[in-house]
């Protein structure tokens, strides 16, 4: 070991010529350097020159036995199944709830409203006054006309007076020119006033006609000022209110309606539903169905299949189906959404 550290010491040392005289500089600096690695720094030294040592492999203990914990996870929860009872089996559609007799109501003028009797879920019946127009200036012309016809008939009356006392005049003179008492001349002129008191009294009694015509129309107008009812029904909307200018044509602006209230035949309520056109061999007229509304998902309504509307949607390739309810229920409203199942034959 010693042998091996003066070697590696002797491999230190740095042998230079002697350049100058009574100088040991150099000698003396590498015999220092000798002494301080032959003390406390050979073993640096020994280490540098050694060779480098493989790093030792990582061990791996094995520690004891660890007891596992096994968690036990509960099974997820599965949903449970609805209580409603299990759809018929057969061809399901969806569609809506729509009325076969529903119209807007508006009057048959142009009339500014006056008063309207009515407001939404009003039951009316058929004939029932729904709004006032106002009418004053039809009562003028009304009375205006009533009058003339008063004067008409005036006229018509006496005229036909006048006729029955010239018909009568010439009947006596014809007797007097039978008995020798007048002459012709005479029956010629009154048998000539007849003629022209007749021609009057037919002018009189067709100015008279003509009055009475005025009259009827003028009452009707006055008449068409007044909204009806065309049928019996619930109120779904009211449409207009009292200043509001109605009108059977719209005319433009925020203060012209076309209608009074929009009126629906609860009666009338049906389905109507939209068949792929690949399935509308399973459908027939007549054919049972089942209806199921939105609102209403356990309450299952007995129907049957009214008709198959002859046209298809080619945007949709699907055909309209139109379904009776088979029972009236205030539940069911117009436009309601439901669907239905075309129950198999049996």
């Amino acid at each position: 070991m010693n042998d091996e550290r003066t070697e590696q010491l002797h491999s230190l040392t740095i042998e230079r010529t002697q350049e100058s005289h009574g100088s040991g500089g150099p000698g003396w600096v590498a015999l220092l350097v000798a002494i301080v690695l032959a003390g406390g720094g050979g073993a640096g030294a020994a280490w540098y020159f050694s060779p480098k040592a493989e790093p030792a492999p990582a061990v791996t203990t094995e520690r004891p036995d660890r007891s596992v914990e096994t968690v036990e996870t509960a099974p997820a929860a599965t949903p449970t199944a609805s209580t409603r009872p299990a759809p018929s089996s057969g061809l399901v559609a969806s569609g809506y709830v729509v009325a076969r007799r529903q119209a807007t109501v508006s009057a048959e003028i142009t009339g500014r409203i006056r008063d309207v009797l009515i407001e939404e879920g009003a039951v009316v019946e058929e004939g029932e006054v729904l709004a006032y127009l106002d009418d004053d200036r039809a009562r003028i012309d009304l009375d205006l006309f009533e009058a003339q016809q008063a004067a008409a008939a005036e006229r018509a009356q006496s005229f036909a007076a006048q006729v029955t006392e010239a018909r009568t005049q010439l009947t006596r003179t014809e007797q007097l020119i039978s008995s020798g008492y007048a002459t012709d001349s005479r029956r010629t002129a009154e048998q000539a006033q007849l003629d022209s008191l007749q021609a009057q009294l037919s002018a009189a009694r067709a100015d008279l006609a003509a009055a009475r015509v005025r009259v009827r129309s003028q009452r009707d107008y006055v008449d068409r000022h007044v909204v009806r009812a065309p049928f019996g029904g619930v109120v779904i909307a009211k449409n207009a209110q009292v200043g509001e200018i109605l009108s059977p044509v719209s005319a433009g602006g925020g203060f012209t309606r076309t209608g009074i209230a929009t009126l629906v035949d609860m009666d009338s309520l049906e389905l109507e539903v939209d068949v792929n056109e690949g399935q509308i061999q399973r459908v027939r007229a007549g054919q049972r169905v089942e209806a199921i509304l939105d609102a209403y998902p356990d309450w299952r309504i007995p129907a049957h299949v009214e008709a198959i509307i002859p046209t298809a949607d080619r945007a949709r390739a699907t055909i309209r189906v139109r379904v009776a309810l088979g029972e009236r229920d205030d539940r069911v409203l117009p436009d309601m959404a439901a669907r239905v199942t075309f129950l198999e034959q049996d």
